[in-house]
């Protein structure tokens, strides 16, 4: 896992991620709605940003927002999150981005269910699933618990 000032070097993560993964993360991107990796993943586990590791979603908080993204109702650690206005393609939203990787994740928006009303729209090629029975192995162990 990355450390909050040690992001790496853009040559380092254009040879660990896909074009698709480093466009989205690091070019501010957006990936093809409903051609993504996890718009439609129903599996237990949680999402950690692709570049840092860090948690940041859970699939307990996952809902199908029918607009071919992965939405979520909150973030699973919010300190692993910020949020910064985004003025690009001729509006104003609200851009999520990993505190620790600076890392484009995606957009929040406030159209979500309740109780909260909020809707983490995110790229898959932001982000790494991480199976509920994997957790153990690949060192989130801590989150297991969200699911039992």
């Amino acid at each position: 896992m990355t450390d909050q000032h040690d992001k790496p070097a853009a040559e380092e993560l254009k040879q660990r991620l896909t074009p698709e993964q480093y466009h989205v993360t690091q070019e501010n991107g957006t990936e093809m709605a409903f051609r993504n990796a996890y718009w439609d993943n129903k599996a237990e586990g949680i999402y950690v940003d692709i570049v840092s590791g860090k948690p940041l979603f859970s699939s307990r908080d996952k809902f199908d927002s029918g607009t071919g993204w992965p939405s979520f109702t909150r973030a699973l650690d919010p300190a692993n999150v910020t949020l910064h206005q985004d003025r690009s393609h001729f509006m104003t939203r609200t851009e999520v981005r990993g505190t620790h990787s600076d890392s484009h994740l995606g957009h929040l928006f406030d159209d979500g269910p309740a109780p909260g009303g909020m809707r983490y729209c995110m790229n898959s090629a932001s982000l790494r699933f991480i199976a509920r029975e994997d957790m153990e192995k690949e060192g989130y162990g801590e989150y297991r618990k969200l699911f039992e």
